[in-house]
């Protein structure tokens, strides 16, 4: 099967199709750095950086599935959708061009990754009337990447759109869940004391609380909802595209190195990232969990 992978950013969809046996040919985004890392891994594809709403159809390759992550930032609750930010409202029209290539191409099937919020879009009825207008059958699928071998709570929605009469609903088998205990690694990174002189109180408190929960080692949250902390025994919550969790070790704590992060993510270990540690999370925190995708790939394979 050939796919093309339209927002390829870090390349999480491209790696879980390319784990379930597809041969990605084409890989677009606007970022230059997300191509350049894109295509560090994955050299066999074609890659273009530009913005897709101006995108030439006919330049794309033939391909069998369109694989597409429009940018979630003005669905998503945590980047505050209702603040009427003119820029949620540019970066949610970006579905418009997975319409624009599948009117061209009209693959035999596309998933469509985003936040669950996506569905409550203002114009998703719209979106929605558009891709049945091309003959798709949508059938929305809201997945926990901890269901299929991430160890990391990450809740996305996948819309599998097919040509068939009806829409087709994936038989995804739950994994069991891995817990955060199998990336953190306790002899690296840049350790610093909890009780330091300028850490902020909210930081101190958080500790303390994680303390009470989990003993002396757990996950730290440094914003969200995550004030008691996080067992180390149960996957990390969502990784974002900022540091978002320390790991706390007795006394003394750090950040996520962007290499855990990674594999929180679900991202194989040789998978080349940015020097510079901002730019890696950036990309990662942006990315879909390539065993999700790899998951969702092949119950779609088996169902048409």
């Amino acid at each position: 099967m050939r796919a093309v992978d339209l927002f390829a950013g870090a390349g999480g969809f491209s790696t879980g199709a390319t784990m379930a046996g597809c041969s990605v040919v084409w890989a677009a985004n606007h970022w230059p750095l997300a191509v350049q890392f894109h295509e560090a891994n994955h050299p066999g594809a074609q890659h273009v950086c530009q913005d897709l709403h101006q995108a030439n159809w006919s330049r794309v390759p033939a391909h069998d599935l369109l694989l597409a992550s429009p940018c979630c930032q003005g669905h998503s609750k945590a980047r505050g959708k209702s603040a009427g930010n003119p820029q949620h409202d540019e970066s949610r029209s970006t579905a418009w061009a997975v319409v624009s290539a599948l009117e061209f191409h009209r693959p035999s099937a596309a998933v469509i990754e985003n936040v669950p919020e996506f569905l409550d879009w203002a114009l998703y009825p719209a979106w929605s009337a558009a891709m049945e207008a091309l003959g798709y059958s949508l059938s929305p699928h809201v997945i926990d990447a901890a269901e299929h071998g991430v160890p990391q709570h990450r809740v996305r929605m996948f819309i599998v759109a097919t040509r068939s009469r009806a829409p087709i609903e994936l038989n995804l088998q739950p994994r069991e869940h891995v817990p955060a205990t199998s990336f953190v690694d306790f002899s690296a990174g840049r350790w610093s004391l909890v009780d330091k002189p300028g850490r902020a109180a909210a930081t101190l408190e958080r500790v303390r609380n994680g303390r009470r929960c989990h003993g002396d080692r757990f996950l730290s949250a440094y914003y969200g909802n995550e004030r008691g902390g996080r067992s180390m025994h149960r996957p990390i919550g969502t990784i974002t595209t900022r540091d978002r969790w320390a790991v706390v070790d007795g006394e003394r704590m750090r950040m996520l190195s962007a290499q855990e992060c990674r594999a929180a993510m679900g991202f194989p270990a040789e998978y080349v990232l940015p020097t510079q540690h901002r730019e890696a999370v950036h990309l990662l925190g942006n990315a879909v969990c390539p065993p999700v995708a790899r998951d969702v790939i092949n119950a779609l394979r088996a169902a048409i």
